[in-house]
């Protein structure tokens, strides 16, 4: 099993419910981990055996910057989905950042993850 992490992924989306944050995009930031067996990638050396993650970056950009969101779970939930909606990828975690979403605070964050034998947690 290896592990990728897509470290960081800044995008700006809506997100959140106050009259402000529906009128104008805010900052968000993804990291993703994922886990999937590359031992015939790893082997071979061969990208066909390998799980695409631009492929997987590109997606989910695509979808965080053209979707509206009221909650941060919400958010986290839909991009876990979308991560796990590659067959080879075993496991995954999905963390999204909401930068100065509080006074006093760097970022509120939500993170989720999931398996194939289908244990969610929060």
């Amino acid at each position: 099993m290896v592990t990728i992490r897509i470290k960081n992924l800044r995008l700006r989306t809506y997100i959140g419910f106050n009259e402000e944050e529906l009128k104008k995009r805010q900052d968000v930031i993804i990291n993703i981990v994922f886990g999937y067996k590359a031992d015939e990638a790893a082997e071979t050396d061969d990208v066909k055996y390998a799980v695409n993650y631009r492929t997987i970056t590109k997606e989910v950009i695509d979808f965080v910057e053209q979707g509206r969101f009221m909650l941060l779970e919400r958010l986290a939930a839909d991009v876990l989905e979308l991560v796990m909606d590659n067959p080879l990828i075993a496991r995954a975690e999905v963390e999204v950042d909401k930068p100065h979403a509080l006074r006093f605070s760097d970022s509120v964050s939500a993170s989720v993850q999931t398996d194939r034998s289908g244990s969610d947690h929060a």
